[in-house]
């Protein structure tokens, strides 16, 4: 499979706006971690960005994992971009 990483910000004032959501959210990601295509995602330490590493079959595969998310669908996440990326160490 190959890897890619995801770039994406989050909406301002992010803590207040994801708490409807947050549950959600991490039961997903866990699903993904646990069939392997996620292997790591996590905010920024400003929670302005988001940052993820995925083992996937394709880039669609991978926005369609981000696009299904509760933060996508609502607002929490406001824009992001997929990339191919060719892990050397």
């Amino acid at each position: 499979m190959a890897k890619y990483v995801m770039w994406g910000s989050y909406c301002e004032n992010v803590l207040d706006k994801r708490a409807p959501y947050r549950e959600a959210h991490l039961h997903g990601l866990q699903q993904q971690k646990d069939s392997g295509v996620l292997v790591a995602l996590g905010p920024t330490t400003d929670n302005t960005k988001v940052f993820g590493i995925y083992e996937a079959d394709s880039e669609a595969a991978v926005r369609e994992l981000v696009e299904g998310d509760p933060y996508w669908q609502n607002g929490i996440w406001t824009e992001y971009d997929v990339y191919a990326w060719n892990q050397v160490f």
